[in-house]
């Protein structure tokens, strides 16, 4: 009998996801990770194979601010990755949820992204 485990399943969904999603210099791919304790998101140009905006909760802007990987941190990665991309002229991005379900903290932070201005 199989054991559930939890990780290697979110790994295969992540793994099935990302033949489809693919990120260009035009409309990079915003990547979501979350941990027990943090929450960190990447705009990245898959074909130049480089991170082009970040944000986390471990930044020195939110670090006081936040505490968790929660739902109002989510919120505050989200604002402070929104403004970051708009500084570098980054308005499209395709939503790579890294295998995780689109509820709670992913979709806050990917509602906070498009409250600052971001089109998924």
């Amino acid at each position: 009998m199989a054991m559930f485990n939890r990780k290697a399943e979110r790994v295969k969904r992540h793994l099935r996801l990302r033949k489809k999603v693919h990120g260009t210099e035009a409309r990079p791919r915003l990547c979501v990770n979350k941990s027990i304790r943090h929450i960190y998101a990447q705009v990245i140009d898959d074909d130049a194979g480089r991170c082009l905006v970040a944000a986390s909760t471990l930044d020195k802007d939110l670090r006081e601010k936040v505490s968790g990987s929660n739902r109002a941190a989510a919120e505050q990665v989200g604002q402070l990755l929104a403004e970051r991309a708009m500084e570098k002229k980054i308005e499209a991005v395709v939503f790579d949820r890294g295998g995780h379900p689109y509820h709670g903290v992913i979709a806050s932070l990917a509602e906070a992204c498009r409250k600052g201005g971001l089109r998924f």
